[in-house]
């Protein structure tokens, strides 16, 4: 089959998100062909070029999210009037306050306003489609004024109704950067109308291309998200006023819920993140978990070697930042040494930024005051307890040997999605003392000790448990490996990805016109099955729309009259609720 994959600020990018984990579901997967369809976030990226793509990616398409690419269309009388209304559907599902008494969630799931929303999407996209100059709309003084009028209408959420100028417009620019996938050319049928399926490896702005597909084409859409993108703008905004606050989390959770709702299956990569789209629409049956896929062999030495580590050791892997809360952990530790003088900590990471640079500066200042009669050479290793690396220096020459230095590997994070650097400790055969954050217990299984974030009182009391109990250590970690191989690595990740893949297309039949090395058509080029409409067409999975109603309920393109051409039969009456 040929997959379409959406990417933002990825794959096939040298630098960016889940561009390796991308790699390695397209590698893996050589029995499918694959075009990429890549949304990128800065300039920079772009000029950083790719990393080289195996054969089976037939083709790659690229296209700006830093900038809007005017194509200087103005529009006419009505083509403003085609905008105007749909922009003010648009703004007004934005600014709608729920009803009262009813629970948030269930407000986003159903109801008028989740129609209102999505039927004024489309409409954006179908004018883009037919006239072009959406960009320039988007940005104009015109898009502005709606965005006010729905602000003040009546019924509207009370920060809403607080917005001033300098507030709208940040807003209006959101809404317009959000948006400008709706201005590409990628749905013809030469494009993402050809693929049998699209797979959106992240939702927002890469899920944007496969909801329009899927309402141009018909084409099931497939949304994985590790991170869930409505997380991580609650997470993120603190700067903004509390009416573009309000505003930008609708815009978010308005999308998000189209998203759940149209997509023929969501793949979360933990059940924290589940409940976060279940939370926001996400219909249960339609929601399979599939754990992200990591390298195991680059661990498998340290993993099935004898325990040479130093019984006294505790280990911090990750990137440092103030999320990963090092100052509880120095705190605990400073516990630690006063009930075992011979502890040491090793903290093993690189700054994630600017700010995560600072955080580190200010953690060597609290291990100095925590150590003073040791501070003197604190960042060395040696006899010193505490210790500042980075991997590739002498002591630490690569990721493994750094969680092969300690007895325990520590976490000790306020925030996190799924831990990747305790899925790496348990490919160690490391034992394990964790904060109950995010996908942790969910990832530790039972493997490893959990205290509540915060509390170094309990961290402190969890890792001295460990590090007096050589045989229980040595039993937590050899199950932590065992419970790694079975669940977290690349091979059961690909495996359910083609899993899943099989079965939407089972239920999306083929569609597009098969042809020889000539151009001709080829009539048996696609098995019966493909095409005969019948019972194990219908959608398995909730909200799975069948290929075969595609054929009639398009409108008469050529690609679309040469399937009725080749295809009489397909024209049959769309199941009700298809559209």
């Amino acid at each position: 089959m040929r997959i379409g994959l959406l990417t933002e600020g990825g794959y096939p990018y040298v630098s960016g998100d889940a561009r390796l984990w991308c790699d390695r579901l397209v590698r893996g997967l050589r029995q499918h062909e694959f075009d990429v369809y890549a949304l990128c976030r800065t300039e920079r990226q772009e000029a950083d070029g790719w990393i080289p793509l195996p054969s089976h990616v037939d083709r790659v398409r690229t296209a700006p999210l830093w900038t809007a690419q005017d194509d200087g269309v103005v529009y006419g009388r009505r083509a403003r009037r085609r905008f105007t209304e749909a922009y003010g559907e648009l703004a007004a599902a934005l600014c709608a306050a729920p009803e009262p008494g009813a629970r948030r969630e269930a407000s986003e799931q159903v109801g008028p306003e989740a129609d209102r929303f999505g039927s004024a999407l489309y409409a954006l996209a179908e004018l883009a489609r037919d006239k072009g100059g959406l960009a320039r709309a988007l940005g104009s003084e015109a898009a502005v004024r709606v965005l006010e009028g729905a602000c003040r209408a009546p019924g509207a959420l009370r920060a809403a109704r607080a917005a001033g100028v300098p507030d709208l417009l940040e807003v209006a620019a959101y809404v317009e950067r959000a948006l400008r996938p709706l201005s590409l050319d990628w749905y013809e049928d030469d494009g993402l109308g050809s693929v049998d399926l699209c797979h959106a490896t992240s939702g927002g702005a890469a899920a944007l291309p496969g909801l329009l597909a899927r309402h141009f084409s018909g084409i099931p859409l497939l949304v994985t998200e590790y991170g869930v993108r409505l997380r991580a703008h609650y997470l993120g905004t603190t700067d903004e006023t509390r009416p573009v606050r309000a505003l930008l989390a609708s815009f978010q959770r308005r999308l998000a819920a189209e998203v759940y709702r149209r997509a023929a299956c969501v793949t979360p990569g933990n059940a924290h993140a589940r409940r976060w789209q279940e939370r926001c629409g996400a219909d249960r049956a339609k929601v399979r978990t599939v754990y992200p896929g990591m390298e195991a062999s680059r661990f498998t030495e340290v993993g099935e070697a004898a325990d040479r580590a130093d019984p006294n050791t505790l280990v911090w892997v990750g990137r440092v930042e103030p999320a990963k809360d090092l100052v509880c952990l120095l705190h605990a530790f400073a516990e630690i040494r006063k009930a075992e003088p011979k502890a040491r900590l090793r903290v093993v990471g690189t700054p994630a930024d600017a700010e995560g640079a600072e955080y580190l500066g200010q953690c060597r200042a609290l291990a100095a005051q925590l150590f003073p009669d040791e501070a003197e050479g604190v960042h060395a290793v040696g006899d010193n307890p505490v210790s500042f690396e980075e991997i590739g220096g002498p002591e630490v020459p690569d990721l493994a040997e750094a969680y092969a230095a300690g007895a325990v590997v520590v976490l000790s994070s306020v925030v996190e999605g799924f831990p990747i650097s305790l899925v790496e400790a348990m490919f160690c055969g490391r034992a394990t003392v964790s904060t109950d954050v995010g996908a942790v217990v969910e990832v530790i299984g039972g493997t490893g000790l959990v205290v509540p974030p915060r509390n170094p009182r309990a961290l402190a009391e969890a890792c001295l448990a460990l590090l007096r109990d050589p045989a229980r250590r040595e039993r937590l970690g050899a199950a932590a490996r065992a419970r790694a191989l079975e669940l977290f690595t690349v091979e059961q990740n690909v495996a359910a990805f083609h899993s899943i893949y099989l079965e939407i297309v089972s239920h999306a039949p083929v569609r597009r016109v098969l042809v020889d090395d000539a151009g001709e058509p080829l009539p048996f080029g696609a098995p019966p099955e493909a095409h005969l409409p019948g019972r194990w067409t219908e959608p398995r999975l909730p909200g799975a729309r069948p290929r075969w109603a595609c054929a009639q309920d398009a409108g008469p393109r050529p690609v679309r009259a040469a399937r009725a051409a080749m295809w009489p039969h397909a024209a049959v009456p769309a199941p009700e609720g298809a559209r």
